[in-house]
């Protein structure tokens, strides 16, 4: 098993069974593509000479090493041609018995010292270990969609995995550029264990029609920087794939959060399983294809969509890094501004802090020093929400403490004129509740900006059952006018973007509790196969850990699903006072500055 893997057989040439053929022709390999369709086996062929067609027209590789390539891929339709293999890789369809034939097949075939290895990212290596005559050779290797281009792979042993064969495929996803990640042998393994429960939550908060699915894919790509938004992503996985992945992961936790949505039951069951059926959670321009098409949810602009209130001047309460941030938005747009503090000296630091950021947007070409001027002199710094008696927006951006919002908007609500709008940047607060703190709940409104406020794009527009529908015009047309994308959610808790991450983010700590895998797996796999800007730890210790409990708290206070509750090494971080990177020390150290 520790000997050079040279020659090495895939088994079911779809998308992906392709996609590791071609990585390993290019890296030298002798490659034997198994498909019993003999169509499959000719578009296989024919994507790697079109893929390595393009690679010549970019002067990646040359012609003689494109004709070498090709010549290291050869295609059959019997298992018999896998007999010269060191390592057979099987990508097959996602069935126990499917894969259990191939491996009881490949064991009169190959040599008793080849390994044997499943791309399942959803079923036991064990179980399918354990049909084989030898199971010390049989362990997981799954590669990311495409494989070509995504770095993961994750090696999976079993209890009757032989060290060796984990070593030479180790080995092997080294020489191939790839970055080997050791996990054990459960469903979903590292980041598909992660990855698909945050999914599922998605299509189950589409399902509650909770927010339309446009809405849900921009929260995410926009607020948290995802490459793809989770309804887009499960249509380009499979929606039937996601199903099976879930199912054999809800049999393994028993947790509600991996209980396929029911919404994944049904587009299955009608054929509706996303782009290579040509539909699922969104229509496509044909079984396969990558361009969405409009269809019966397509929002299109209504006819006789309520006018939004005339705004001209905005207030922003607060003297923090968001508060700063949000009046800098408002300001550059062409608003007239006031930035209101607990003191006179507080607001005037508050504008210092946004002097100092658009300086930096000079020096680096990105404004102009008459532009940097003219926002600045749109700001107005003030000790006291007095100034706040003639704006015709105001939004609070103070501390996330429910009492001390309500008393700010009970303030607001003496101060500011009849028919302003009163906003809250709350992430997670019910907005309802400053709302009826005041004598005009139809006026209040959430405008949860995204932190810094002038670089992210994302602004989640939050309507209680008592908010008036111009207010809500208001906003939405406003953050059209600060260049920000508005997306239109419920009051409840975490909103879109909370409710789908701190899910995520606490379950990575659960897999650390678990010792199922380190901090470092957990997050390359993350970043490499999904595609993350940043691990999940990476991430919570940016955020702070007491913040992200006190999200966790709220959300597990009012969804009551046992799933949501905060790991318990989230909450001994933060008693102990590791809260991340503003106290050096999180679930990573860091040095003091």
């Amino acid at each position: 098993m520790d000997t050079p893997l040279t020659t090495i057989a895939v088994v079911g040439l779809g998308t992906m069974g392709t996609g590791i053929a071609e990585v390993l022709a290019r890296a030298g390999r002798e490659v034997i593509g198994i498909d019993i369709s003999e169509a499959a086996a000719r578009q296989a062929v024919a994507s790697l000479e079109a893929s390595t067609a393009r690679a010549v027209l970019r002067e990646r590789i040359t012609e003689q090493e494109r004709h070498d390539v090709l010549a290291r891929f050869r295609t059959f339709t019997d298992l018999q041609a896998a007999a010269e293999a060191e390592l057979v890789i099987e990508v097959v369809p996602e069935t126990y018995e499917i894969k259990q034939q191939v491996f009881r097949e490949l064991d009169a075939v190959v040599s008793p010292t080849a390994i044997l290895a499943t791309g399942t990212n959803a079923l036991s290596v064990t179980r399918l270990a354990a049909e084989s005559q030898h199971p010390e050779r049989v362990l997981g290797l799954h590669f990311f969609n495409p494989a070509p281009a995504m770095k993961l792979v994750e090696v999976v042993s079993s209890v009757l995995t032989a060290p060796p064969a984990v070593e030479s495929v180790t080995r092997l996803a080294r020489e191939l550029g790839k970055e080997p990640v050791a996990v054990g042998d459960r469903p979903g393994f590292v980041a598909d264990g992660l990855l698909f429960g945050y999914l599922n939550q998605a299509a189950a908060m589409y399902e509650a029609n909770y927010a339309s699915r446009e809405d849900i894919d921009a929260a995410m790509k926009l607020g948290c920087g995802l490459p793809m938004g989770p309804l887009a992503l499960l249509d380009l996985i499979g929606v039937d794939t996601a199903r099976t992945v879930l199912e054999a992961m809800y049999s393994a936790s028993h947790d509600r959060l991996h209980a396929p949505a029911p919404v994944l039951g049904q587009l299955s069951e009608a054929g509706l399983t996303g782009r290579k059926a040509g539909r699922g959670f969104y229509t496509y321009d044909a079984p396969g294809g990558q361009a969405v098409v409009p269809d019966a949810l397509t929002p299109t602009e209504s006819a006789g969509a309520v006018a939004g209130r005339e705004v001209s001047s905005v207030g922003v309460a607060g003297s923090g890094t968001m508060a700063s941030g949000i009046a800098e938005v408002f300001a550059k747009a062409g608003y007239s501004v006031v930035l209101a503090a607990r003191s006179q000296e507080k607001a005037d630091t508050a504008k210092s802090r946004i002097a100092t950021s658009l300086g930096r947007s000079v020096s680096k070409g990105r404004m102009t020093e008459e532009a940097r001027d003219g926002t600045l002199a749109r700001i107005t710094p003030a000790g006291s929400l007095d100034s706040f008696a003639d704006v015709d927006l105001a939004v609070e951006a103070v501390a996330e403490d429910l009492e001390v919002k309500r008393q700010l908007f009970q303030t607001l609500d003496k101060v500011c004129k009849p028919g302003a709008v009163l906003a809250t940047t709350t992430s997670s607060l019910p907005v309802v509740a400053v709302a009826r703190v005041t004598s005009r709940p139809e006026d209040v409104v959430g405008m949860h900006f995204f932190n810094p406020a002038p670089a992210m794009k994302l602004v989640e527009v939050v309507r209680t059952v008592l908010t008036a529908d111009d207010v809500h015009a208001t906003v939405r047309e406003v953050c059209v006018k600060v260049r920000k994308h508005p997306v239109d959610c419920g009051d409840r808790a975490g909103f879109i973007v909370n409710a789908l991450l701190f899910p995520y983010l606490n379950n990575a700590i659960k897999m650390v509790e678990e010792h199922y895998a380190t901090l470092d797996d957990i997050d390359a796999a993350m970043k490499l196969g999904g595609g993350y800007p940043m691990g999940p730890f990476e991430l919570l210790d940016v955020v702070g850990l007491d913040v992200s409990l006190a999200i966790e708290k709220v959300l597990h206070g009012e969804f009551r699903d046992p799933g949501l509750a905060p790991a318990p090494l989230l909450e001994h971080l933060v008693a102990a006072g590791c809260l991340g990177r503003k106290t050096g020390r999180g679930f990573r150290e860091y040095a003091r500055r």
